[in-house]
């Protein structure tokens, strides 16, 4: 069963982000997301629509942050992907004759549904402030000095 890790990836990068000043390429960022740089536009232009990022052409361009980690939630983060599933558990028959799968039914719907909501309500609470300062919290207490340019380009099991 594949993972959908666009949100932690989203997450990752724009943490990166916070710490640069000025524009990041689509190809350093996909360096950092390990993955195509058109699949890193893609990704980058839904949290354009939503006012999370800027693009910049030309010399020097690329993406950076217009948002302010302190009001931009993970749930904001997590809506901008376009709300992907959260969770890959899903009834065997979505409209079965049985009676029993039906009561199996409604039993795993309403616990996934409160999962769902349980989890969205986390992710509201977490800002991208706070993510920040948990990293910089953990920069501090891991010398030598974190430079996030070089962090991939270093290969390190404790770089981000």
């Amino acid at each position: 069963m594949r993972r959908d890790s666009r949100l932690s990836g989203v997450l990752h990068v724009l943490l990166h982000m916070a710490e640069l000043d000025g524009p990041v390429t689509s190809e350093a960022l996909g360096v950092i997301m390990q993955t195509n740089p058109v699949v890193v536009r893609r990704i980058m232009a839904g949290l354009r629509d939503e006012g999370l990022v800027a693009s910049e052409k030309g010399h020097g361009g690329g993406w950076r942050i217009v948002c302010d980690l302190c009001s931009v939630t993970l749930r904001d983060i997590y809506d901008a992907l376009g709300a992907p599933d959260l969770f890959a558990i899903g009834n065997r028959t979505e409209a079965p004759g049985c009676l029993v799968e039906q009561a199996v039914n409604a039993a795993m719907d309403g616990a996934v549904r409160d999962a769902e909501a349980l989890l969205l309500s986390r992710l509201g609470e977490v800002t991208l402030a706070a993510l920040s300062a948990d990293f910089h919290r953990r920069m501090a207490a891991h010398r030598p000095a974190f430079d996030p340019r070089t962090a991939h380009e270093a290969r390190t099991p404790d770089a981000l």
